[in-house]
């Protein structure tokens, strides 16, 4: 499906207010609420839209340390991968892990408590995952800017 400009409009408004009303939405976006109603319904249906969540403040939450991890591995057969992928979930505070091209195979974003906390679970996790044979850690000092909408 290709998306057209009002399409486009109802996800950039839900991007960024996803608890807005379907009659306040329809408004912004200069449709009636029925056939904006049922422009989400086929957004959602169509995957467009995955799904709706509540962003949390990590500091107000007690974990205000985000550290970037990159991983190494002893090599990249399939049978590793699938290991490490599956175990990596499971690690409460990584909230997210992307495989990589280049020097690391793999980029974590986690979140800690303080550096404790994380070297806690450098240790006992990270460090244990199947085929790490390396670890970089950076820890950001500010975040200057973070969104979770994209553009449309």
């Amino acid at each position: 499906m290709n998306l057209d400009a009002t399409d486009r409009r109802i996800l950039t408004v839900l991007q960024k207010q996803g608890r807005i009303s379907n009659a306040e939405l329809s408004e912004r976006v200069n449709l009636s609420a029925s056939a904006c109603h049922r422009r989400v319904q086929r957004l959602e249906e169509e995957g467009y839209i995955k799904d709706y969540v509540a962003l949390l403040d990590n500091r107000r939450l007690g974990c205000p340390t985000t550290v970037f991890v990159e991983i190494t591995l002893t090599c990249q057969a399939d049978e590793v991968l699938d290991a490490f992928e599956r175990e990596v979930k499971k690690i409460p505070g990584v909230l997210e892990c992307h495989l990589m091209a280049g020097a690391a195979d793999y980029l974590l974003k986690v979140v800690a408590e303080d550096t404790e906390d994380f070297a806690r679970v450098h240790r006992s996790k990270l460090a244990r995952l199947p085929g790490v044979q390396g670890m970089q850690s950076s820890f950001a000092l500010r975040t200057v800017f973070k969104t979770t909408a994209l553009p449309i």
